[in-house]
């Protein structure tokens, strides 16, 4: 790795706004915000809007769509092409 083109690698507190739940990770995102955590540090705080916590895919509430419905709709309203 070359020295001075990276940036600054460290502890960093991400907040998930949708969940009210908060981590501490090291990431190279940087806030102006700081938080105290349980251990007594301060850190910098990034707000995110969703996180593993409160996205669909991980908390299992994703819904499948009905791809096969739509495709009948459309040929339905449209009409099937025709065979050549």
């Amino acid at each position: 790795m070359q020295h001075g083109i990276h940036p600054a690698y460290g502890p960093v507190v991400f907040r998930d706004t949708a969940a009210g739940s908060v981590f501490l990770t090291r990431s190279t995102a940087t806030s102006t915000k700081t938080v105290e955590w349980e251990d007594g540090n301060t850190y910098p705080v990034v707000d995110v809007e969703i996180s593993s916590v409160s996205h669909p895919f991980y908390t299992g509430t994703a819904r499948v769509l009905d791809t096969a419905g739509r495709v009948e709709r459309f040929e339905r309203r449209y009409g099937r092409p025709e065979a050549k």
